[in-house]
């Protein structure tokens, strides 16, 4: 009975609160003091900067035993409506670059001969999985990065998974192997436990593991497996990451740098803890902007050896088993949050990224379903900003400088391709105020198409359009059609665009 009573009175206050400010905000525009939405004023310059953007920048990273919840079982009929989903990444017929490998990689094995099943190996591959990647990188044209077990410190284990797949996949599809999976962190979090979880725990190397012992290893299983590229280090971890220099000097001939990254630890409880997952730190610069200046001077140091570097796992929230943060990867937040980070890490000489994604993710990019040979996916939020982002910086195309004053939630980015074409990116990060954007865009005069990436909130889970379009529900292709857009005419050469809160905007002229 107190009970009722106390909600009673908590649910009259709120009601004697809203009602309040209600009247408060009533008043003030009746009083003509409405707060006016930030005026923002942006100018583009003429002279790109950075190198042109490279086919394959966008791609996906996929686990090991996950992958045939998004492909199938058929190496004959391989889902299509996954492969569209993939194609949309890379507009233009490009080739995409998958990653497959994650924590699976070291969990997994090829079969050798009658031996039984090492300890911390959950996931076999089998005939049927290689021809199933097979069958998918050769109907997209796709370059694999394969992940290989290095945890369980066996050359034979990593130079037979190498095998099945340069024979099985076909080399022309292979990008390169990555040895294991975060190396950094071997000594840090178990590798497995022992009588099927119910034991001790087994780590894969011991506490005092450091980058002098793995670069030895790495060496060792570099020259076990068949002549093929190999990439790596896979690190997760600044403090190994600053060694890069060292790693590069001592193996010669990589064919790719790859690292891991997420801004956020999807663990985490406390909110005063650096990285809790919370929107408003997703949302916060330190984990777009922030994320891709704290790995710089790696790609800096990657390409004064001359390898490419690319991020070849990515996503919003994650530390060990805590794979994303519901509430927070999976909304419309996260849409806006890698829209503006693949933006920074172009900016920063980063060479190409892989958002990884799986079923049991709050951060999965899709979820797809299937009854007989009939797919549907349910596309999530943050696959609508990577698509916007790859409209907005097609391969060939090349940054441009931008300036705007005053500064703020407002991030603004600008491209132009090989045709001349201009596509200037708006992102408001605000969950409450619009900008009133005045745009100067160097050289263009005429009018031009907008297009907005909107959801009802940046909390939105569903309900997400680009160009007016969504694949809503669920969508039986991977496709959209084309996109509604609105007609912008400048005004003395400034075009004058309201971007609402928690929304973006593109701009094509």
């Amino acid at each position: 009975m107190q009970g009722h009573r106390l909600r009673n009175w908590i649910l009259a206050g709120v009601t004697v609160l809203a009602l309040a400010a209600t009247a408060a905000v009533l008043a003030t525009v009746e009083s003509g003091h409405a707060r006016a939405d930030p005026l923002v004023t942006v100018s583009v310059g003429s002279s790109p900067t950075g190198h042109p953007m490279p086919g394959g920048f966008v791609g996906l990273s996929m686990e090991y035993n996950w992958l045939h919840a998004y492909t199938g079982l058929n190496p004959r009929s391989v889902d299509p409506v996954l492969e569209n989903l993939i194609r949309n990444l890379g507009p233009g017929g490009q080739s995409p670059v998958l990653r497959i490998g994650g924590e699976s990689t070291d969990g997994t094995w090829w079969p050798i001969g009658h031996e039984r099943t090492p300890a911390g190996v959950y996931y076999s591959l089998s005939r049927r999985w290689v021809k199933t990647v097979h069958a998918l990188a050769r109907d997209l044209g796709a370059k694999l990065i394969m992940g290989v077990n290095f945890a369980a410190d066996r050359p034979d284990l990593a130079a037979a998974e190498a095998r099945a797949f340069l024979s099985g996949i076909g080399r022309r599809y292979i990008a390169g192997l990555e040895i294991g999976n975060e190396p950094d962190n071997y000594g840090l979090f178990p590798w497995y436990r022992t009588d099927q979880g119910r034991g001790r725990w087994v780590w894969a190397r011991p506490s005092n593991y450091r980058l002098s012992d793995f670069i030895g290893e790495f060496a060792r299983f570099r020259a076990a497996l068949p002549p093929a590229p190999v990439v790596g280090p896979a690190f997760a971890e600044l403090t190994w990451l600053g060694g890069l220099g060292q790693f590069l000097a001592a193996e010669q001939g990589l064919a790719l740098v790859t690292v891991h990254r997420y801004p956020l630890h999807g663990c985490l409880t406390n909110p005063a803890q650096p990285g809790y997952p919370s929107a408003a730190n997703l949302l916060a610069d330190q984990a777009s902007a922030g994320l891709a200046e704290a790995i710089a001077p790696a790609v800096g140091v990657a390409h004064q050896h001359g390898v490419p570097f690319r991020l070849d796992e990515l996503n919003s929230a994650s530390v060990a088993s805590c794979l994303g943060k519901r509430g927070v990867s999976g909304t419309f937040a996260s849409a806006l949050w890698v829209l503006d980070t693949l933006f920074n890490l172009n900016r920063v000489g980063v060479d190409g990224v892989n958002v990884h994604t799986l079923p049991t993710a709050a951060y999965e990019l899709f979820t797809l379903s299937h009854h007989g040979r009939h797919w549907r996916a349910f596309v999530h939020p943050e696959y609508y900003g990577m698509f916007m982002f790859a409209q907005a910086f097609p391969p060939g195309a090349r940054a441009l400088p931008v300036s705007l004053s005053p500064s703020g939630s407002l991030k603004v980015w600008a491209t132009r391709d090989r045709q001349g074409t201009t596509r200037v990116v708006l992102i408001n990060k605000d969950a409450t105020s619009s900008y009133q954007v005045q745009l100067d865009v160097t050289g263009q005069t005429g009018p031009g198409q907008l297009e907005r990436l909107e959801a009802p909130s940046l909390a939105s889970r569903g309900g997400v359009t680009l160009g007016g379009r969504t694949f809503g529900g669920a969508t039986t292709t991977g496709r959209l059609a084309a996109p509604h857009t609105e007609a912008v005419t400048p005004s003395r050469g400034t075009y004058s665009i309201t971007v609402p809160p928690g929304s973006a905007a593109l701009l094509t002229l």
